[in-house]
């Protein structure tokens, strides 16, 4: 019956021999902590690495074994707020001159390690049920950024950035130097949990760079990686586009560049970004802005490969008069623009007799990066059969226009 006692009580409260050692056991406040010998010292740090192990597995099945979301919520907060209530209590006790003696010393740093390997642990594999946009606590991003720092020099010892991207490395390492100093942040722009996870996931990716595998044939794993990271840094964006353009420029050929610029356009849709991750989450992502500096670039190009000089008296008799009308540019495709406009004319937002008759009076003064001479009746006709990634770009893109519109 005993037995059965304290593995209810156990799992009443799973970090119960985890508080104990830090409220009782390692407080000075209640306990005469240099009694402990180095012996016991040792055997609460052999014990501390099991106990992490067991409460990861034991988190796991509690909730793989709960069905409603709510209830997972509940329990992911309840196990994060605690950590970091013991995780504050560690390092109080920590401030005490008894452990100054190197072995109570190690135990403190374990302990401490630890309850910040749980809350990673929980704010990598549940982050949806956190609270991520919450401010952290004080003490939590010091142990944080301790953790960071200790890694960031080991990587910046070892990693051997590849030809000609030394300059992107030092970005990334850069931001992550400024997050652990903390000079990253205004003092009115409070650290949340998501820029300590994005920062752990950073180093993380670099940690493993060499390790991974490349996707593209003209893209350097280290781009690969930060694209995939949403790594929206301006200083990135602005070293890539430069670096890109000077490959591109390399080219002799007006149509070889164009070419080129293509192909690394269609290899940037093969690297998809991690959902709901950026480095920063309210500007626009990373891969939206290249992509539509890619279809610019393209564009221009283009623009300038048909520029040519006609002599007075041999243009072609019969040309339309809207092949000398300035056409707008629309960044979305010809499928996308018929989705909008089919819907404008569902809703009646634009009145007309028939769908066709809106295409005939506007397609002919619209283009595309991709196609300067759209057809109203291709536009039309693939209204039919709306690709599923078509629609949501045009959702995506009335989203931020709703979003910009707020904004006035």
């Amino acid at each position: 019956m005993k037995k059965d006692r304290t593995h209810s009580t156990h799992q009443s409260y799973p970090l119960e021999w985890l508080d104990l050692i830090i409220t009782v056991t390692l407080n000075p406040a209640k306990t005469n902590v240099e009694t402990i010998s180095p012996e016991q010292a040792g055997g609460l740090c052999a014990r501390m690495d099991k106990e992490v192990s067991h409460l990861k597995s034991l988190l796991k099945n509690r909730v793989f074994s709960l069905t409603k979301q709510r209830k997972i919520r509940l329990i992911i907060r309840h196990y994060h707020s605690t950590l970091i209530v013991l995780l504050d209590h560690a390092i109080d006790n920590g401030k005490h001159p008894v452990f100054i003696r190197e072995d109570l010393k190690a135990v403190h740093e374990q302990t401490v390690s630890a309850l910040d390997e749980l809350l990673s642990f929980i704010e990598t594999r549940f982050a949806t049920y956190l609270g991520m946009d919450e401010r952290v606590p004080v003490t939590y991003l010091a142990v944080a950024r301790e953790e960071l720092g200790q890694k960031l020099a080991a990587v910046r010892k070892r990693l051997v950035p590849s030809i000609g991207e030394q300059y992107l490395l030092d970005i990334a390492i850069r931001c992550l130097e400024d997050f652990v100093s903390g000079e990253e942040k205004e003092e009115s722009d409070p650290v949340t949990f998501r820029d300590v996870l994005y920062h752990r996931e950073l180093l993380k990716s670099l940690e493993q760079l060499e390790e991974s595998d490349r996707v593209s044939s003209h893209y350097t794993l280290l781009e690969e990686t930060l694209i995939g990271l949403n790594f929206n840094h301006r200083s990135f964006i602005n070293a890539f586009t430069q670096k890109t353009a000077d490959r591109v420029n390399m080219q002799g050929d007006l149509k070889d560049r164009i070419n080129l610029l293509a192909l690394y356009q269609k290899e940037l849709m093969q690297l998809v970004p991690e959902p709901d991750t950026a480095y920063q989450p309210g500007q626009p992502l990373l891969h939206t802005t290249l992509d539509n500096w890619f279809s610019q670039e393209l564009f221009y190009l283009e623009k300038k490969l048909h520029l040519d000089i006609v002599p007075i008296g041999t243009e072609k008799e019969g040309t339309d008069e809207r092949k000398n009308t300035y056409k707008l540019l629309c960044t979305l495709s010809e499928d996308q623009l018929g989705i909008l406009l089919k819907s404008a004319d569902d809703l009646k937002i634009i009145i007309s007799r028939s769908l066709s008759n809106i295409f005939n009076q506007l397609v002919p003064y619209l283009s595309t990066p991709y196609k300067e001479d759209l057809s109203p009746e291709s536009m039309r006709s693939h209204t039919y059969s709306i690709e599923e990634r078509d629609k949501q770009i045009v959702i995506e893109t009335l989203q931020k226009m709703i979003d910009k519109i707020k904004e006035y």
